[in-house]
Order: C-alpha cells, then sequence, then structure tokens
C-alpha cells in the first residue's frame, strides 16, 4: 500500500489548484467606462444611480421577478431586511444552527433575541421540525440559511411560518441560483438576503449584498432602513426611521452586472465538479459527499464529505488532515455554530450590557442555551473542500485519487 504524504510518502498532488479567475477583461472594461464618463461629466460615481437600478431590475429577474437593494455586504442585507420587518423589540428570531456570524449578530443587533435551532438530520441546515422545537409565544420571525449551496428543505419551514404567522427570511449568502423543486430558493420567504463579496458565486466587488422581496412595501421599508430613513416612496419630507448607511453604489454595480451574465455558466459548472466528485465518492466505502434534500439542485459554495469513522482506523479529523497532505484543499472542520462562539455565550453585543437578552420586556427564557447536538455531529462527521468553476479533469483526478488513498490506508 502507497505510503500517506502525513506519514512521510509522496503526495498525490503537488502543484497549486487553479485559481478562480472571478474577475476579468469585462469588468475591468465597464469600470474605466465608468471611470470615463466621470472624469468626462465631472461628476463623481455614486450610487443609487443608472447601474445600481439596472442590477437590482436585473437580479431580482434572475430569481424570477420581484424587488431588489444593493447593499455594501452581506450582514448589512440581513440587517436590514429583519429591521425591514419592523418587529416588536425583545422578541426572538429563530437563527441558523450553522452559520457565518453575519447570519445571526444583525437580529440581536435589532434587540431580537437570536433562537439557534438545530440541524435537520445529515444536513447542515435547520428543517422544519427543528424550528418549530425552538418556537415560543415570543417568536418575532424565522431566518434560515441554505449552507454551502444546499438548499434546505424550504417548503415546509415555509408552510410552518405561515401557520404560525411569523415572517421568513432566507439567507441565501451561499446559495445564488440554488434550486428547491425548480425553484430558486429566496421566494419562499418574504424576504431573502445575498451576500456578493468576492468569494461568492457572483459579486459585486470586494464586497456587496442583495435584499430580495416580492412584497413592495416590504422593499421599500427596506430602501429607507438601508438609507438612513430616508423617505423613499413617501410624502414626508424627512428622513423617516432612524436607520445606518449601508448602501451599495454604480460601481459595485456595474460589476455586478456582468457577473450576473455569467452566473449561469458558473452555476452550471459547479453543478458538473460537484456530481463529479459524488461520483468518486461512490466508489468508496467510508467517504461520501454529504446528502442533500430531494428534488433540490445545489451551487456548491463548497462540497461536504461525510466520514463513516465505524469503517476507519481514525477519526474525522485525521482523515481530512491526511488528504489535505496529500496537496488537497480541505477544511477538516466547518463548525460555525452560533451558539457556541463567544459574542454569543457572553451576550457581548451591547456591552457591557447584556441586551436584548436582558431587556426589561422580555419574557423568554434568559437562561436558555442551544447545545444543537445534531449539528455539532454534522461539523464533526463532514469536512470540507471549497471548489469553484474553473476546476477541470486534473483537479477532479486529483481530488479522487486522494480521496481513494488515503481510505484505502485507513480502512480497517
Amino acid at each position: 500500500m502507497e505510503m500517506l504524504a502525513i506519514d512521510g510518502g509522496e503526495p498525490v498532488r503537488t502543484r497549486p489548484f487553479p485559481k478562480r479567475h472571478l474577475f476579468g477583461d469585462e469588468e475591468r472594461r465597464v469600470v474605466v467606462e465608468l471611470f470615463e464618463r466621470a472624469a468626462e461629466s465631472g461628476d463623481a460615481i455614486g450610487y443609487g444611480g443608472p447601474e445600481e437600478a439596472a442590477y437590482e431590475r436585473e437580479f431580482a429577474d434572475f430569481l424570477g421577478g420581484g424587488f431588489a437593494d444593493l447593499v455594501n455586504s452581506g450582514t448589512a442585507a440581513l440587517y436590514a431586511a429583519v429591521g425591514a420587518l419592523e418587529l416588536e423589540p425583545a422578541g426572538e428570531v429563530v437563527v441558523p444552527p450553522i452559520t457565518d456570524p453575519g447570519g445571526v449578530m444583525p437580529v440581536a443587533l435589532l434587540n431580537q433575541v437570536p433562537v439557534v435551532a438545530d440541524a435537520a438530520p445529515g444536513t447542515f441546515n435547520a428543517g422544519a421540525a427543528e424550528i418549530e422545537a425552538v418556537l415560543t409565544p415570543h417568536t418575532r420571525a424565522i431566518v434560515v440559511a441554505h449552507i454551502a449551496g444546499e438548499p434546505a428543505d424550504i417548503q415546509p419551514v415555509a408552510e410552518l411560518a405561515r401557520e404560525r404567522g411569523l415572517p421568513l427570511i432566507e439567507d441565501c449568502a451561499q446559495a445564488h441560483g440554488a434550486l428547491y423543486r425548480g425553484e430558486p430558493v429566496g421566494r419562499f420567504g418574504e424576504m431573502a438576503v445575498f451576500s456578493t463579496m468576492s468569494g461568492k458565486h457572483h459579486a459585486t466587488g470586494p464586497q456587496g449584498g442583495v435584499v430580495f422581496t416580492r412584497d413592495e412595501g416590504l422593499y421599500w421599508r427596506c430602501r429607507q432602513f438601508s438609507d438612513r430613513g430616508k423617505p423613499f416612496n413617501s410624502p414626508a419630507t424627512s428622513n423617516v426611521r432612524a436607520g445606518l448607511n449601508l448602501n451599495g453604489n454604480d460601481l459595485a454595480a456595474a460589476v455586478g452586472r456582468v457577473q450576473l451574465r455569467r452566473l449561469p455558466d458558473i452555476i452550471r459548472r459547479r453543478r458538473e465538479v460537484a456530481a463529479r466528485l459524488k461520483e468518486a465518492t461512490d466508489r468508496c466505502e467510508a467517504v461520501r459527499t454529504g446528502w442533500e434534500v430531494a428534488d433540490t439542485e445545489g451551487v456548491y459554495w463548497f462540497v461536504r464529505f461525510g466520514v463513516n469513522t465505524d469503517l476507519l482506523r481514525t477519526g474525522k479529523e485525521q482523515f481530512a488532515r491526511a488528504v489535505g497532505a496529500e496537496g488537497i484543499p480541505v477544511t477538516p472542520s466547518y463548525r460555525h455554530i452560533p451558539s457556541e462562539a463567544e459574542w454569543f455565550r457572553e451576550r457581548r453585543v451591547f456591552p457591557p450590557g447584556d441586551y436584548p437578552w436582558g431587556l426589561p420586556a422580555y419574557r423568554g427564557d434568559r437562561n436558555a442555551t442551544f447545545p444543537c447536538p445534531v449539528a455539532v455531529e454534522a461539523a464533526e462527521s463532514h469536512f470540507t473542500l471549497s471548489i469553484h468553476e474553473n476546476f477541470g479533469d486534473p483537479e477532479i483526478t486529483d481530488i479522487a485519487a486522494a480521496l481513494k488513498k488515503v481510505e484505502d490506508a485507513y480502512l480497517t
């Protein structure tokens, strides 16, 4: 048996994986044209202009119609969406079991207590049963994330939200163009939020985000809140509420318009890579790509690999590190569980106080903890691999070879 690289053997792959090359000549061209127009006219590049309006229309069209508001980050998008709901303070908002900190912090910053639902078995995403288990009379809204670009089982969640009269926000930061029963994720709740930073499927530059809704009233409330309460679509002559400056801009939108045109091809190629990796693990015994909800089409911001350690002489962490030593840039764990984070455990939202948990009006369980055992199990039984649309035959061949080599070495 070939010696593993982690034990001093020759690695499967020694050359770096290909760069993504997300931005190219077309993005450069539109940016230069925008600067040239600014130089010729004497007008600075601004925000809320024709490029931004066009990007927002095109983004909404990509999702099948509705309204979109370009903001400056995915975190800002969730902040604007929750703010637009105008929830009564000192309530609770259900949040995902595994997500980026920016997928939870805006809830607490808007004086709502984040309540973490566990993951559905075999996934990184919450399901309807897990969400229902943490609903209380104090619940004001639900946030569901589609982590890794794999759709959550969103229809039962949407039905539960409607039954309970709770607004639903879909966090699609990692799921641009993912499909659930043929419908794009982002269309099942009252609002959806996207990150368009440079690591996502399509980008508006280094950072960016979008709020999407099919409800025109919510759209205007979002626009107002994301631009310091300006009286958009209102007869008011001054700012109508307090808010932050979360604006996108025409430069970001110009880049985003090019990226949107490329997005369908990016999605297609990522799906091809993921499908071939699934085929590769179908030939393995102890490692498989992650289970996915039926009748869904993911877009694979990263690929999950589940490891059955009952068949191995080692644990998942060591297995993943051995794969990494073979030249495959895997991440041993994606344990981003909000309730385990220091800021959440120590309630450092408005230091030195403990709001929103300590708000006098809060009537929920101030001592509630959310251990999320299923999410922990999912994180501890999977490792991840970031992929992109420029992976080709050599990369897939090497990934498959490394997985098989490491499995063969550790099988009982």
